[in-house]
């Protein structure tokens, strides 16, 4: 018997992230779009042809794209909000991925429950013509090389829908999409197109019953056109819903066998005889190896309930970098056990010839022998272990709570501003770090060079009047990489690149055993910004629940435990930074709110650990010392009680992109702590006009006493140039005086 093999997408990014590089000269103007798009192609080429050598058989295709795929979609659907309809081509596309001359750019928010950010729909009664024409486009030149092997990959409409922002309902919505869908899939057909990925991962969210007869007329519409579906869902399972959902008229159903638990709903239940499975065996979001042991037991498993199974990832190969085999630096034992997208699709491969009967180099046992030899070298640490074991309730509590300790911290005058942490880290720093990496700078030369940056940092942060300044981060690469450094138990890459945003990529750490702290991270350089200055310098940390999310963890340890083991690390620094003087500390957590489980009754087992990990790090504080947290690009409504939880002194939010709802959630709840109004996008390269910034920190006035309001940007400055963080950041200052003047006035 033969089994099928299938990929449901593939990282974009180029394997030396040639579409960063060509999108970034295309921006400063080095390069035209005819340049872009060839760079694009290219890359999709090669993707295309490696997935070939691999003898994948239905392989994922048109999930290229030159920022983001839900715009790209966007786009070809007409759903162009109004603001940007003067534009067109791709000054409008990268309008509403990043805003231009004054025109505010789309949400942008994370897909479900990973690291990637999308760009959030905005759709209403008005629609644009709707354009197929570069996704066909693409189809055909796939087709050219892969024949019938090209599976086109299609957004589906409520999945699109049900992660916008519907100024209409979600009916109406999908019967103003249903015609444009069905003329796109009569399109494929019409190129002879056999099969078509539609992807549906809202399905697997815990309120997916409420829309059971939207789903079931839906795809009767889509069905009728005769081009056999492939239904697929990802990142947890089906939950109650299974029995209706699979019985969809689609052809195919692929389920996620890495997250939730499908092989219980598949047992229980069944599966259509008259469908294909699509088993989402290899981990798309992780960059270990198949544990054969356990893998081939699922299988067996399936395979008792149903015999037409099609062996793939669990998702788009995207969440991974392209090949473990160019981490050259890293440990023998551990590169072993890596696999990235390349040897994840060798992976599926392995399967489907081991399930056929025909591997003859038993491949699966030097698997698990590459297993063992990893074991020997990560050892457990016991010291880390014991210190977990003699935690008490006490060691997650601030000595004072809030109300008390709060007269007793820094006192500023009202709206108070300041940063986020980052800012520009331009060619010249980057420099810097290859240079002291390649042997080519002493450590010495190099800390002088950063204490140069963070000089001129602190100068120019005092001449745009800020009160609370921070140092830069000019010695950090990534805000979760940097610290990995420094903690044992991490790995890093050298290629290991992934997607974040448009032409922001990332190299995630990587977890491969116990983590300790073995010397202070962060004093040095905390101790040279505040010696410039008679002002107040945040210490800057990254919290424990971003470092666990931004990473790729190990599996067979709970996550919980990994993040606890990391606060320790971090209250060692937070004591340090004290006794060094800083009278505030930031503890990132931006991804604390993405790292929630898509099911809601999962939540509260999640933000259990999630938050004790984060008092944890801060509990050691004095009552005068102030804490502060960031949160970007998160809702906060639904579990407003468990950010009350981390009793962090000072929550900065991101909310210029999302029309203030951030802000009416916390006030709706009655957060009783300080906030930091996110007042301007710093994901767009527009500078806001001090009018812009006043209106916004008016409409925080209008929600909070003044005595709670905080003035910053919505997040780190890190991506942007400094012309045009110096404007924005005296625009910013000269804001929060002009509300100053109005709250005094008033109040006389």
């Amino acid at each position: 018997m033969t089994i099928q093999t299938a990929t449901l997408g593939y990282p974009r990014i180029g394997k030396n992230r040639e579409v960063k590089k060509a999108l970034e000269a295309f921006w400063s103007g080095k390069s035209n779009a005819e340049s872009l798009r060839k760079v694009a192609h290219e890359v999709e080429l090669t993707n295309w042809k490696t997935q070939l050598l691999a003898d994948i058989d239905c392989i994922g295709i048109g999930d290229t794209t030159l920022y983001d795929l839900v715009l790209d979609w966007i786009v070809r659907l007409g759903l162009i909000p109004e603001r940007f309809q003067s534009l067109t081509g791709l000054e409008q596309y990268f309008a509403m991925a990043r805003g231009k001359d004054g025109i505010p750019a789309l949400e942008m928010t994370k897909w479900l429950d990973t690291n990637y950010h999308y760009l959030v729909p905005e759709i209403d009664q008005t629609l644009q013509p709707a354009n197929f024409d570069d996704f066909l486009e693409t189809v055909r030149r796939a087709q050219a090389l892969l024949g019938e092997r090209a599976v086109p990959i299609v957004l589906g409409p409520l999945t699109l829908l049900r992660l916008s922002r519907l100024e209409l309902n979600l009916e109406q919505a999908v019967s103003h999409l249903l015609d444009r869908y069905l003329l796109l899939l009569s399109e494929l057909k019409s190129l002879g197109v056999v099969e078509v990925q539609i992807h549906e991962p809202a399905l697997v969210l815990g309120d997916t019953a409420n829309f059971k007869a939207l789903y079931q007329s839906t795809f009767d519409s889509l069905s009728r056109v005769g081009l056999p579906i492939h239904l697929v869902t990802y990142f947890d399972d089906l939950g109650a819903a299974y029995p209706w959902i699979v019985e969809l008229p689609v052809a195919g159903i692929s389920l996620d066998f890495t997250r939730g638990d499908n092989l219980a709903l598949l047992k229980a239940y069944g599966f259509p005889v008259d469908k294909q499975l699509g088993v989402g065996i290899v981990d798309a979001r992780n960059i270990w190896k198949i544990r054969p042991e356990l893998v081939l037991s699922t299988l067996e498993a399936i395979q008792s309930v149903t015999s037409q199974v099609r062996i793939q990832p669990s998702a788009s190969l995207q969440f991974v970098p392209y090949d473990a085999m160019r981490e050259t630096n890293l440990p023998e034992p551990l590169r072993n056990v890596l696999s990235f997208a390349e040897q994840k699709l060798n992976e599926v491969a392995m399967l489907a010839h081991t399930l056929s009967g025909d591997d003859p180099g038993d491949r699966m046992a030097v698997v698990q022998t590459q297993w063992e030899a990893f074991e020997q070298f990560s050892p457990v640490n016991e010291a880390v272990k014991q210190r977990l074991r003699n935690l008490t309730i006490g060691d997650l509590e601030r000595s004072l709570p809030y109300e008390q300790r709060q007269p007793q911290q820094p006192q500023l005058p009202p709206f108070p501003t300041t940063t986020i942490g980052s800012f520009p880290q331009t060619p010249e720093v980057r420099q810097l770090r290859v240079k002291l990496k390649r042997g080519e700078m002493a450590q010495s030369e190099y800390e002088a060079a950063i204490d140069a940056e963070i000089a001129k940092c602190i100068q120019l942060q005092e001449e745009a009047g800020l009160d609370v300044l921070v140092h830069g981060e000019f010695e950090r690469t990534d805000m979760v990489e940097f610290f990995g450094q420094q903690l044992s138990g991490f790995a890093f890459t050298e290629q290991g690149w992934v997607q974040s945003y448009g032409s922001r990529c990332v190299r995630p750490p990587i977890i491969y055993g116990d983590v300790a702290r073995t010397a202070p991270m962060t004093v040095r350089e905390f101790q040279v910004a505040q010696s410039l200055t008679s002002k107040i310098v945040k210490g800057m940390l990254t919290g424990p629940v971003t470092l666990i999310n931004w990473s790729f963890v190990r599996m067979d340890i709970p996550r919980s435990e990994q993040a606890m083991q990391i606060a320790l690390a971090l209250r060692d620094e937070v004591a340090d930074l004290e006794a060094a003087g800083a009278k505030m500390v930031q503890i990132d957590e931006p991804a604390l709110r993405e790292g929630l489980p898509l099911k809601p009754e999962r939540w509260n087992e999640y933000l259990a650990w999630a938050v004790d990990s984060f008092r944890l790090a801060a509990s050691i504080a004095k009552p005068e010392t102030q804490i502060h947290t960031h949160m970007c690009y998160s809702e906060f409504g639904d579990i407003i009680e468990h950010i009350e939880r981390l009793d962090a002194d000072v929550l900065s939010i991101e909310n210029s992109r999302s029309n203030n709802e951030t802000l009416f959630e916390i006030t709706d709840a009655g957060y009783r702590h300080q906030v930091g109004n996110g007042v301007y996008d710093v994901h767009s390269p527009t500078v806001p006009s001090t009018e812009q910034m006043v209106q916004q920190l008016r409409t925080g006035v209008a929600n909070l006493p003044v005595e709670q309001i905080w003035v910053n940007p919505d997040c780190g400055l890190k991506t942007r140039r400094w012309e045009e963080v110096i404007p924005a950041l005296k625009n910013m200052v000269a804001a929060a005086r002009q509300l100053r003047e109005d709250s005094h006035a008033t109040s006389k």
